[in-house]
């Protein structure tokens, strides 16, 4: 893992997640990208009067400045750290500079559910969920522990769920981390027998890894909610992080036969790792 990708907006959150992602890069001997939005107007940007321009240049170096000392925390010492400051109006476009840098993983901060906005609901972490190709993981604490020893991974078997398990297993590979499958049951039209679900998932492993090997590490679950079932999955195995799928601009729905709540990532009191299909 070369590179990480930090947006930055100065919050205590984003603080937890640029600390977060000072302790991968160390692990991983990785470069942080943090990345703060100018979100200038057009007016301002496409003006082409001398005091307008000027203004940009203002606004530009503020940040600069600001992006500075919020950048001088211990926990960055013997990192490596480049800041960006780019004058893009919308998290959305985090994608294109982790293109552009070839970016492995963003670490993104959020303040999860607080009974009146919710995490995933017209926030900027859900815009960068929404558009990242590439993982996104996304912390609501303050990091005491980064190691993930034990991750769960919720999943449906189904054909679009290979490319992000697949990519979760290199991930989480490099991490050392021990990877648990969980399918949640659920009673009504979608509930499916052992034989069933074990038949499901044979067919998946063969396709994703080639072999059955990893069939011990597949759980099934039964409960009343996808969400609550992994949420108790989680908590049962003393995972360290949650591990799910997105469709990207449609969001976190439509995963499973009916759909994931994103109420998975806003109610988690553990980090979230997103993985588009």
């Amino acid at each position: 893992m070369k590179k990480i990708i930090v947006p930055v907006d100065f919050s205590k959150h984003s603080e937890y997640a640029l600390e977060a992602a000072a302790t991968l890069a160390r692990k991983h001997n990785s470069e942080i990208l943090a990345l703060h939005m100018l979100e200038l107007s057009n007016a301002i940007i496409s003006e082409d009067s001398n005091s307008k321009q000027a203004e940009t240049v203002f606004y530009l170096k503020l940040a600069e400045q600001k992006f500075t000392d919020f950048l001088e925390k211990p926990y960055l010492k013997d990192v490596n750290v480049t800041p960006i400051v780019k004058h893009f109006k919308v998290f959305g476009e985090v994608n294109d500079v982790a293109k552009e840098h070839n970016a492995d993983l963003i670490v993104m901060g959020s303040h999860g559910s607080s009974g009146i906005k919710e995490l995933f609901i017209g926030s900027n972490t859900e815009k960068v969920v929404r558009h990242a190709d590439i993982p996104v993981l996304v912390v609501k604490h303050h990091p005491i522990l980064m190691d993930f020893e034990n991750v769960v991974f919720a999943c449906d078997f189904s054909k679009e769920a290979i490319k992000p398990y697949i990519n979760a297993s290199h991930l989480f590979k490099l991490f050392g981390s021990k990877l648990h499958l969980v399918y949640v049951n659920l009673p009504g039209t979608n509930f499916k027998s052992s034989t069933e679900i074990e038949l499901k998932v044979a067919d998946f492993l063969k396709v994703a890894d080639g072999n059955l090997d990893n069939m011990q590490n597949v759980h099934y679950v039964n409960d009343y909610s996808i969400e609550q079932g992994i949420l108790n999955f989680a908590n049962v195995k003393g995972a360290d992080l949650i591990a799910v799928a997105t469709h990207g601009r449609t969001g976190l729905s439509h995963f499973f036969e009916g759909s994931i709540s994103e109420d998975i990532a806003n109610h988690s009191t553990l980090p979230v790792m997103t993985f588009k299909i």
